[in-house]
């Protein structure tokens, strides 16, 4: 009875600084990127061409925000978060696109929140 006692003390008493001590969860950010909008095999959608990431809200850009033609940058997104976009409307069309940025090798991902058409083309790849 000692032991389960103690056992039990312990656990109490040690289980919550444990808790505490642990990181938190990394701090995904809202990102805009604009750039050439591609269906892969199995229906995979990513962002070609496209440019750097930068800060945003998770809103459809105002058409201030919106990038001059023709785009082109140099990187690609997996886009997840898809179905209840319409991205066949946009295939191959020059888009931006709002989301959460999650980095990851060979290829970050992008949980789209908006998708806005620019261009019904897509400018060449440099």
């Amino acid at each position: 009875m000692r032991i389960l006692t103690s056992v039990l003390s312990m656990l109490i008493f040690t289980l919550p600084a444990a808790l505490v001590a642990q990181a938190p969860p990394a701090k995904a950010d809202i990102v805009m990127v604009a750039g050439c909008l591609r269906e892969q095999a199995g229906g995979e959608w990513r962002v070609v061409n496209a440019t750097d990431p930068k800060p945003s809200t998770a809103n459809a850009p105002p058409a201030a925000d919106l990038p001059a033609m023709p785009v082109v940058g140099k990187n690609q997104f997996q886009l997840i978060g898809v179905s209840i976009f319409d991205l066949p409307a946009h295939k191959d069309h020059t888009v931006v696109l709002k989301g959460l940025l999650i980095p990851a090798k060979p290829l970050s991902r992008l949980n789209i929140t908006s998708v806005t058409m620019v261009a019904t083309t897509c400018a060449a790849a440099k």
